[in-house]
């Protein structure tokens, strides 16, 4: 069974070394897969190639389209592995897109990098097989909020939720563009009684100045109702750009 990642700005797949600029994990060298397809629809994602391909016509803030033959490259479980070892990081972040929609592809991959750490970044609306499941170290769990522009049915399902606030695996991370989306988090926190110290706030934003300007109230809201604050990391190293 084949990945179908998202493409680099050479065409090729987006598979690289960096840190990583979010979450948990926040600073730590790491290897990175983007695979390519989503079942949501952010206004504000940052890797709409990864699924507003031309004809689809779900809302986004800059009303761009894709090419979708341009933006994905199929690779086998082999060559996947072969590229991601090379990068020589004893771990993995495992990125999308919704990466576990390819869950049976991963299954394939994961047994040829049995030394790798696996971290995995989800929208929390599906989960992983079982043998994908048994190779996790860490979920990033991103639930998206009202203002992501999904209707709560697609984006917040409660037999997901419950699973993974029960797994001490999982992180969650929400998107605040806000100081109203912190009582979004409050009631799903209320609701699902997230583990006390799981729970990531962070700034939306695709450059410095904006993540910095919300991050001055976020802060606040943060030590308010004892959650964690992430930054992104990389947008102030490298930018809004693939492949890093």
């Amino acid at each position: 069974m084949t990945l179908v990642l998202a493409t680099d700005d050479s065409g090729g797949p987006e598979i690289f070394a960096s840190l990583q600029g979010e979450g948990p994990s926040m600073g730590t060298p790491v290897a990175f897969m983007r695979l390519s397809r989503c079942n949501l629809a952010c206004t504000w994602c940052d890797t709409a190639y990864t699924w507003r391909f031309e004809g689809d016509n779900r809302p986004h803030r800059d009303d761009e389209t894709f090419d979708r033959k341009a933006n994905q490259v199929k690779l086998s479980p082999e060559e996947t592995a072969e590229r991601i070892l090379a990068l020589g990081q004893r771990r993995l972040v495992i990125t999308g897109g919704e990466p576990l929609l390819q869950g049976g592809a991963l299954a394939d991959l994961l047994p040829q990098i049995p030394d790798v750490e696996i971290e995995i970044e989800t929208n929390g609306t599906t989960k992983a097989p079982s043998h994908v499941d048994i190779r996790v170290d860490q979920y990033n769990v991103s639930p998206k909020l009202s203002h992501s522009g999904n209707e709560a049915e697609l984006a917040l399902i409660p037999e997901r939720l419950d699973f993974y606030a029960a797994d001490p695996r999982a992180y969650f991370k929400f998107v605040i563009a806000e100081p109203s989306d912190v009582d979004e988090v409050l009631e799903l926190q209320r609701r699902y009684r997230f583990k006390r110290g799981h729970v990531f706030l962070m700034p939306e934003g695709t450059d410095s100045e904006t993540i910095g300007s919300r991050a001055q109230w976020l802060s606040e809201l943060c030590l308010k109702h004892g959650f964690r604050m992430s930054d992104r990391l990389h947008i102030h190293l490298y930018g809004d750009s693939r492949g890093t």
